[in-house]
C-alpha cells in the first residue's frame, strides 16, 4: 500500500463549462478545491499538492515538469456548452493526451470531460465518451474518486458521487488550492456551489445527468466562503446550481428564508468581498411561485453587488422546439420573468452604477423541431423585451452541443449543421438591433464601472473587464499598463462591449484620444482642450468646448470615491 503521507500530486485544470459550473479563468471552479480537499483528507499533506492551470503549462514549459514527476497527476476540465473566453482558453483534447503522456506517475481524469469529447471546443458538435489515454478516469465525481482511489494505495475505485458530509469537509479542506492560481488573489472569483443536478429535463442539457437538486445548507455555503476569504478570495460567485431561487426548498418552490441565510450569512463573514453574483435562475419558478420568488429576487438585490446577472434559460421561444425538446417555459411566461427581475432587482444602487440584479436569456440552436420560423420567434421575443422598455443584460446564442445521455444524443447535431448558415446571419442580426441598443440602455453614457482590470492591448486600445457574472468587455483609448484595476466611465457602445475612459480623467493631463471618446467631444474641441490647458476647474473646460464634461473628468489628481455618485448636472471636480 502507498502511504499517503508520501505522494505528491499534480492537480492540472483545463477548465470548465457547464450550463450550471464555469471556471474559465478569472474564474475558478469548485473542481481543484473539491479535489485538492479530497486529498488532503485522505491524508496528502497540503504541502505536496500542485496545482496549474493549462494556461500555465502553455506559457511555461518548465512547469511540465511537475505532470511528469508527480506520483499522481490529476486533470480536471470538460467543457459541455460552448463560448468564446478572454481569460484563459480551454484545453484541447490532443493537449489532455499529452498531459498523460507526459505523467509517469499514476492517471486519473475527471470532471464534466466524463460526459464526452468533441474535435474542438465549440458548439454544432457531437461528443464521444474517450478516456485520453488516462490510467483512471472518473465516471462519478472526481473528488471522490481522488480520495478513494488515495485510500486504495492507488490500487483503483469504484465511481461513486460524494455526499454532502463529504463536500463540507473537502470544500473547507481544499480552498488552500487558490493560493496557487495565476491570478490570486487580485483578479480571482470563485465559483460556489448551493446545489448540483435538475428536477427537469431538458433535451439538450447536462445538468440531469446529475441527478435530481442536491442541496448544501447555508451553513456550508457560507463556511467555504469563510475559508476562501481566509485565503485571500474576494470574489464569489454562486453559479454552481440550476436554479438559485430553489436554493434550500424542494428543488422547485423558492425558500426565502433559506436565500436570506445565505446572502446574510456570506456578507457577515465576508463583509469586505468585492463581488457577490450568481447565474442560474429558472423562469419557470418565477411564473409558478411569483410571491416567494419576488421575495427571494428582492433579498438578493439586498445583498449582491452590482451588475449581477441572473441568466434565463429560455432556450427557444419557438412553441414547436419547446414542445419537442421538453423545455419548461413558453415565451410569454419568460417574458413576465424578465418583468419580474425588472421590478425586483434592476434598482441602480447609485445614479451611475450598474443594475443590482438583471435577466439574461439563453438561446439554444440546433434543437430537435428547429425550422425557419424558429428565429423568427426568437427575434420577435427579444424585441418584445426591448420594445416594453426593460432591460437585458446578456443575450447568449449558441449552438448545441449533442452528449450521449441526453435526448439530443438521438438528433446529434445535424439540424445545428445544417443551419449553421442562417444561425450565423440571425446572431448577426441580434447583436446589430438588440444587444447595441439594449447596452446603451442598461449602461448609458457616464455609468461608472469601478475596478476594471486592464488585460490587453489590441490596435492600440487596452481592454478589461470587471470581475462578475457576464462582465461586460471594456476598451479604453490608448495602451495603459496591464495586470491593475482603474475605475472606467463609460462613453460609447459596440454590440456586446463599450468604450470608456479613466475615471475621473483628468483634463489637464488627458490624452486627445481620450477626450475625443467623451460624448459630445470631437477631435476639434479635444484639441480646442488640449491647446488651452491647463485649466482650474471643469467649468472652464466646458466654456472652451461647449460642452458637460462633468459626468467624467476632474481637474488635477483629485481621489473620488467611485462609491459616492456625482452630480451629474454640475461640476465633480
Amino acid at each position: 500500500m502507498t502511504d499517503p503521507g508520501s505522494l505528491s500530486v499534480t492537480i492540472v485544470d483545463g477548465y470548465v463549462d457547464e450550463p450550471a459550473h464555469f471556471g474559465v479563468p478569472p474564474y475558478i471552479s469548485t473542481y481543484p478545491r473539491f479535489t485538492a480537499g479530497a486529498l488532503v483528507d485522505a491524508g496528502v499533506p497540503r504541502e505536496q499538492i500542485t496545482y496549474h492551470t493549462i494556461d500555465e503549462l502553455r506559457e511555461d514549459r518548465m512547469k511540465w515538469g511537475d505532470v511528469s514527476t508527480a506520483d499522481l497527476f490529476v486533470y480536471v476540465g470538460g467543457m459541455t456548452v460552448p463560448g468564446k473566453y478572454v481569460g484563459g482558453t480551454p484545453a484541447e483534447p490532443d493537449e489532455v493526451k499529452e498531459l498523460a503522456w507526459t505523467a509517469k506517475g499514476t492517471t486519473l481524469l475527471g470532471g464534466p470531460v466524463r460526459f464526452g469529447v468533441g474535435e474542438e471546443n465549440a458548439g454544432a458538435q457531437e461528443m464521444e465518451r474517450k478516456d485520453l489515454d488516462y490510467e483512471f478516469v472518473a465516471k462519478g465525481d472526481i473528488e471522490a474518486a481522488a480520495y478513494d482511489l488515495v485510500d486504495s494505495g492507488l490500487e483503483g475505485f469504484n465511481d461513486r458521487m460524494r455526499d454532502n458530509e463529504e463536500l463540507d469537509r473537502w470544500a473547507a479542506k481544499g480552498a488552500f488550492v487558490v493560493e496557487q492560481h495565476p491570478n490570486h488573489p487580485e483578479y480571482l472569483i470563485a465559483e460556489m456551489e448551493t446545489s448540483r443536478g435538475c428536477a427537469y429535463r431538458c433535451s439538450f442539457c447536462t445538468e440531469p445527468l446529475y441527478g435530481n437538486p442536491a442541496f448544501r445548507t447555508p451553513a456550508s455555503v457560507v463556511d467555504e466562503v469563510d475559508r476562501l476569504s481566509d485565503h485571500g478570495v474576494e470574489h464569489f460567485r454562486l453559479g454552481r446550481q440550476a436554479d438559485i431561487l430553489a436554493f434550500g426548498g424542494d428543488g422547485e418552490a423558492p425558500n426565502p428564508d433559506a436565500i436570506r441565510e445565505l446572502y446574510g450569512g456570506i456578507r457577515e463573514v465576508a463583509p469586505d468581498l468585492q463581488t457577490l453574483h450568481l447565474d442560474n435562475m429558472n423562469p419557470v419558478t418565477i411564473t409558478e411561485y411569483p410571491e416567494a420568488s419576488r421575495e427571494a429576487i428582492e433579498i438578493i438585490a439586498e445583498h449582491n453587488t452590482p451588475g449581477d446577472t441572473a441568466a434565463f434559460g429560455l432556450e427557444s421561444a419557438d412553441p414547436v422546439v419547446q414542445e419537442q425538446n421538453n423545455l419548461l417555459v413558453t415565451a410569454e411566461e419568460c417574458l413576465e420573468a424578465v418583468r419580474v427581475v425588472n421590478e425586483a432587482g434592476g434598482w441602480r444602487p447609485e445614479e451611475n452604477r450598474l443594475p443590482k440584479l438583471l435577466p439574461g436569456i439563453n438561446l439554444v440552436h440546433g434543437l430537435a423541431g428547429e425550422r425557419p420560423e424558429t428565429y423568427d420567434h426568437n427575434r420577435r421575443f427579444l424585441r418584445q423585451v426591448y420594445d416594453e422598455g426593460l432591460m437585458l443584460r446578456r443575450i447568449n446564442i449558441r449552438q448545441v452541443m449533442a452528449f450521449s445521455g441526453t435526448e439530443m444524443s438521438d438528433t446529434g447535431a445535424d439540424i445545428a449543421k445544417e443551419h449553421k448558415e442562417q444561425f450565423q446571419e440571425y446572431k448577426r442580426e441580434v447583436r446589430e438591433q438588440v444587444d447595441n441598443p439594449m447596452l446603451q440602455r442598461v449602461v448609458p453614457p457616464g455609468t461608472v464601472l469601478p475596478n476594471v482590470y486592464l488585460e490587453y492591448h489590441e490596435d492600440g486600445t487596452t481592454f478589461g473587464r470587471q470581475l462578475g457574472t457576464y462582465p461586460l468587455l471594456v476598451g479604453i483609448p490608448g495602451e495603459r499598463e496591464l495586470d491593475r484595476a482603474i475605475d472606467v466611465a463609460i462613453v460609447d457602445h459596440g454590440y456586446r462591449s463599450v468604450t470608456g475612459v479613466p475615471y475621473p480623467l483628468d483634463v489637464n493631463a488627458a490624452s486627445m484620444d481620450e477626450l475625443a471618446a467623451i460624448p459630445g467631444v470631437n477631435d476639434s474641441r479635444a484639441g480646442d482642450i488640449v491647446v488651452s490647458r491647463p485649466y482650474d476647474s471643469v467649468a472652464e473646460v466646458d466654456a472652451v468646448a461647449d460642452v458637460d464634461l462633468s459626468p467624467f473628468a476632474t481637474v488635477g489628481d483629485v481621489d473620488i470615491d467611485v462609491t459616492r455618485t456625482p452630480d451629474l448636472g454640475g461640476e465633480a471636480d
